[in-house]
């Protein structure tokens, strides 16, 4: 379960640092590899992984990121052994099941992203139960990217659209970033600020390819079962301190030359 909102929060007149980004996207990578490197089964590290979920979770409400993006499971993930995606569903499951109810109490929406088309019948309904169930929330907005790859949103946005050229309720001429952005997934939500990948690989891996333009990027060394709250807010830490221009020029003083 979520723990109460009132253990162990931080505010953000706690924090040592101002600028808290509006949107964090997080590639929860080495669930695995901790597993084998304490000698358990992939598993075990997939299962360990759910706990730092909610840790995350409770620490980007409690000091005002209004957007968290997970990347749950990716559509090239239906590539592995039938047994770990079974247990990685039965996972996602469990999560939705068990911690629905706390998240809806704590104003938490869950948006879901990525391809809906064939999904299973004992998927699909939980993920449209959590989204309708929390629509009206007005906290964080958790984001899970499930079935997601990138290329293929883009596609899907694109097939969209020429189908709309093709029937001649839009000109060619007139598609846009904009239009673009409206019929990704993540219509309506703000590009990410930050983007964190754990276990060390430095790689976006198909995530979020068209809204990252401007992203921060981040990647810690540690596995994401070993992901907490303070390793949380040390990236947060690291991420206040940089200077984003957008391409255009810095507005940070530059720092004294003695």
């Amino acid at each position: 379960m979520v723990t109460s909102a009132n253990e162990n929060r931080t505010h953000m007149s706690d924090l040592p640092f101002s600028t808290v980004p509006q949107h964090v996207a997080i590639i929860m990578d080495g669930n695995g590899r901790w597993a084998s490197a304490r000698g358990l089964p992939r598993t075990m590290g997939h299962r360990k992984g759910v706990e730092a979920v909610r840790e995350t979770v409770r620490a980007a409400g409690d000091i005002g990121v209004k957007y968290l993006t997970l990347f749950a499971f990716s559509s090239e993930n239906w590539r592995r052994p039938e047994t770990e995606v079974t247990d990685l569903l039965g996972l996602l499951k469990a999560f939705i099941r068990r911690d629905l109810a706390e998240l809806h109490r704590q104003n938490v929406r869950i948006r879901v992203i990525g391809d809906r088309n064939n999904l299973r019948s004992d998927i699909l309904p939980l993920l449209i139960e959590a989204e309708d169930t929390t629509r009206a929330n007005t906290a964080l907005t958790l984001v899970i990217a499930f079935n997601y790859g990138s290329r293929d949103e883009i596609g899907r946005a694109v097939v969209s659209l020429a189908k709309d050229v093709e029937a001649g309720r839009l000109r060619a001429q007139d598609i846009t970033p904009a239009l673009i952005d409206a019929r990704l997934d993540t219509a309506g939500i703000p590009d990410p600020d930050l983007i964190i990948r754990t276990s060390g690989e430095e790689r976006l891996s198909n995530f979020l390819l068209w809204q990252a333009a401007y992203s921060e990027f981040m990647f810690v060394p540690d596995y994401w079962p070993d992901f907490s709250r303070d390793l949380f807010l040390s990236a947060l830490e690291r991420y206040a301190a940089r200077d984003r221009r957008f391409g255009g020029l810095s507005v940070k003083p530059a720092a004294a030359v003695s």
